[in-house]
């Protein structure tokens, strides 16, 4: 097997008590062998995009999210839908690396996954964030597509995911985004 690959999270919610990101903390410990799942840096930093201040050069925050996306063999976004798209920080985010001149998302694997307190469990939100990742010329994984509804059922007091049927689908899925990443990322 080629070397380990180096996966990175990204996560569409600011919210202390998130159930994607308790769910992206616990990836981890379901990752195929050939796969090293960590988190990206912070995009709660970025101030609002705005041409003017991308004029005046990118943030360093920008710049080091940037990086890890660039050195990342994959990304998954672990993200809630809200308002039947994407979280507007976590679009705000993109804008803002989208921008750079060697745009990190381009050519990369991506996943995706939600986890969210309705029953469609962030349906709409992942095609908005595929409509995106289209537009940036990423590789977005198909399937299994991972859909956590009702959240707030799933997840015990300290934010464990526990629903068997889910872990069985989240580990069927990195196992399968680890081929897709060897396959289209060369690896």
């Amino acid at each position: 097997m080629a070397d380990k690959l180096n996966v990175i999270t990204i996560v569409g919610s600011l919210r202390a008590a998130s159930y994607n990101a308790a769910l992206a903390r616990q990836l981890p410990k379901w990752a195929p062998a050939g796969m090293s799942i960590s988190s990206a840096p912070s995009w709660a930093g970025f101030p609002i995009y705005n041409a003017d201040d991308q004029a005046k050069g990118f943030p360093a925050d920008v710049e080091a999210f940037a990086d890890a996306v660039h050195k990342a063999d994959g990304v998954i976004f672990v993200t809630p839908e809200y308002n039947y798209g994407i979280p507007g920080g976590l679009k705000n985010a993109i804008d803002w690396v989208s921008r750079l001149k060697d745009q990190p998302f381009k050519d990369k694997p991506v996943a995706i996954q939600s986890a969210t307190g309705g029953p469609v469990g962030g349906a709409r939100m992942q095609y908005h964030l595929r409509q995106a990742m289209v537009f940036l010329n990423a590789f977005t994984f198909n399937t299994p597509e991972i859909f956590v509804g009702l959240a707030h059922t799933k997840f015990d007091e300290k934010l464990e995911f526990k629903d068997e049927a889910g872990i069985k689908f989240i580990t069927q899925q990195l196992a399968v985004f680890e081929g897709f990443i060897r396959k289209v990322g060369g690896k």
